[in-house]
């Protein structure tokens, strides 16, 4: 059972580079890959922000018609049109919704990589003020060189201190780990 649960992540992610790859070429072709980006950001703050919403994409409880009515619904009250809209009705009419989220990634990925653009994921204990959040941003771009585009997320069980994912390179300096580590020396030495 463990094995294909190992295997699902992998293959989803090949799901979502497929789709969001297609996506991104036709954007490419009608100038328009910031405004197809700009949509599926918003779109992505959409699911992430309601219960509801992640139920309707995850749920195989729902029909295609069900979640093509709902997502046709969501768009047109979101003012979402064009390309994005055409892609996440595809997607929908595909039964692949449960992988909008990763394919949203996948594009905003490729949209970084064709701008010269390093993505970095920032994990803090607690929202960063303006000014920690430039500081972190200027020291991965001295380490990349070249501009990087920083997704954070909070947290609270880092207790302080920070985790930084860049490509293949993740430097963990929370206190949470430094405490993991202190209380494994501590038991070793028992």
């Amino acid at each position: 059972m463990a094995q294909s649960g190992s295997q699902e992540g992998p293959l989803l992610s090949g799901v979502a580079l497929r789709y969001a790859s297609a996506l991104f070429e036709v954007a490419q072709e009608a100038n328009s890959v910031d405004a197809v980006a700009a949509d599926l950001d918003r779109l992505g703050l959409m699911v992430e922000g309601s219960d509801d919403f992640q139920r309707l994409i995850r749920s195989p409880a729902f029909t295609v018609e069900q979640q093509v009515n709902a997502i046709s619904a969501i768009l047109d009250k979101a003012g979402i049109s064009g390309l994005a809209a055409n892609f996440i009705r595809l997607v929908t009419s595909k039964r692949r919704l449960f992988v909008m989220p990763d394919m949203i990634r996948a594009f905003r990925d490729l949209v970084a990589t064709s701008k010269g653009i390093v993505s970095a994921q920032v994990v803090l204990a607690e929202e960063p003020s303006d000014k920690v959040l430039t500081e972190i941003k200027a020291a991965l771009r001295d380490v990349a060189k070249a501009d990087v585009s920083l997704n954070v997320k909070i947290d609270p069980s880092l207790i302080g201190g920070l985790i930084v994912k860049m490509g293949s390179r993740m430097v963990d300096a929370s206190v949470r780990t430094k405490l993991n580590s202190i209380r494994l020396a501590m038991k070793e030495v028992h």
